[in-house]
């Protein structure tokens, strides 16, 4: 079966590295639009309504936009377009591989980071991970999230009291999902609707007090669980 089509808008300060990037991504990818800083990512943000925005890490501003550092970055053009779009997705592909890059622009919301030593296969696959609500990372970056976020999380009971809180097949989609399964593949492992498995998520984030899968991984991380 063929891939389906995502739409995204492609976000770098360097007009040759995004051409070259919209050469190599599939053709199951449509580049809807470009945008060389925030100001102008989140404009277009707003005028296509893309599935996924492919974006840099470090942005200059842009024209028009607010002075000071919460102006320009990845994260801004996170900020700025969400809200407007939610059900855009957002990727970062940087050629910075620094923790404190990574785990900014996650906590901005993107879904994903990945380096731009990544092929176009790699990219592509990653731009379709993303737009079906996975989290995506270059190896070892993956590593940093989760040391951010187990931090975050904290234990406030034992892992027993913990897991005693889930049923038995709550269970086991957490584990699953932790793993980094999509919520298709959930479904074909269990033998469930992909609309069960929304269903067992929201319960197990809501029952351990977790607001994202990226939480639920560092989650089960620390407590060895995958």
């Amino acid at each position: 079966m063929a891939e389906r089509t995502v739409r995204v808008v492609i976000v770098d300060d360097h007009s040759i590295f995004r051409s070259g990037l919209r050469a190599d991504l599939d053709a199951s990818i449509e580049v809807v639009g470009e945008a060389a800083d925030a100001a102008s990512a989140v404009a277009v943000i707003e005028a296509t309504s893309p599935d996924v925005v492919l974006l840099d890490v470090h942005l200059p501003a842009g024209a028009g936009a607010a002075s000071g550092p919460d102006a320009a970055g990845g994260e801004a053009v996170i900020r700025g377009g969400a809200p407007a779009v939610p059900a855009t997705r957002f990727l970062a592909l940087s050629v910075s591989d620094a923790a404190e890059d990574v785990v900014r622009v996650i906590r901005a919301g993107a879904r994903g980071y990945i380096t731009k030593g990544s092929s176009g296969a790699e990219v592509s696959r990653a731009v379709h991970a993303v737009a079906d609500g996975d989290a995506v990372f270059s190896p070892r970056l993956a590593g940093f999230v989760l040391d951010a976020f187990g931090a975050a999380v904290g234990e406030t009971a034992t892992t027993n009291d913990e897991l005693d809180r889930l049923s038995s097949r709550e269970q086991e989609v957490m584990r699953l999902i932790a793993r980094g399964y999509a919520y298709k593949e959930v479904a074909a492992e269990l033998f469930i609707s992909m609309k069960t498995v929304e269903s067992h998520v929201s319960a197990v984030l809501r029952k351990l007090q977790l607001s994202s899968r990226y939480e639920l991984t560092a989650w089960a991380s620390a407590r060895r669980l995958l």
